[in-house]
């Protein structure tokens, strides 16, 4: 798609996302964002069918997000160099940090997980909880390849880890919305990293 497409597609998504928050999922109708942008109809229906569909693009941008940071190939090539410690904990920490800033990029996420967008029906709850599963799913693998490189202890169960991980995440996020504290703040981000790597033992 051109540049310009580009754009006008996430301008749709960026106003509808807004509106969902605002208004409701079932509240919110396709001419709204079209006034709201000052487009035609046709323009939004040349990206989507319908409301739902741009929910969906929500959640695929997301999860297109989490895979491109627990890429296989660049874990490969990393562990390839002989890393020492301190490398393997930077590593680590770059992409958990990474993973959990695009979480918090998209509270509308939460808000779907924690049914707080009105009016969103089984299909929607259905496809929010396959993209939990899914970044679930990476998690786990990254923790069960730390495992077998020694990185990890060997007794950790790598689904239930990941549950952990991104259950916990979600939840801090949901709390820091739900209350209006920045959710973008890194010194958060630094706090969940450092209680996942190094735990809480003294």
């Amino acid at each position: 798609m051109p540049p310009k497409g580009e754009r006008r597609k996430q301008q749709i998504v960026d106003t509808a996302k807004q509106m969902f928050i605002e208004k409701g999922f079932q509240s919110t109708h396709i001419g709204q964002v079209c006034e709201k942008l000052d487009i035609a109809r046709g323009t939004v229906y040349q990206y989507f069918r319908n409301k739902k569909e741009i929910l969906y693009a929500i959640l695929e941008d997301v999860l297109e997000n989490i895979e491109d940071i627990f890429d296989q190939d660049d874990f490969n090539e990393f562990f390839s160099s002989n890393p020492n410690s301190d490398q393997v904990l930077e590593f680590i920490n770059k992409r958990l940090m990474s993973c959990i800033s695009v979480l918090l990029g998209e509270p509308i996420v939460i808000k779907l997980i924690y049914k707080e967008i009105i009016g969103v029906d089984e299909d929607v709850n259905e496809e929010v909880s396959k993209a939990v599963a899914a970044i679930s799913k990476h998690v786990a693998r990254e923790v069960e390849e730390l495992m077998s490189r020694g990185v990890y202890k060997p007794s950790l169960d790598p689904k239930i880890t990941a549950m952990m991980i991104v259950g916990g995440v979600m939840l801090v996020v949901y709390e820091y919305d739900r209350t209006r504290q920045n959710v973008l703040d890194s010194n958060l981000i630094s706090i969940i990293a450092k209680n996942y790597l190094y735990g809480v033992l003294k």
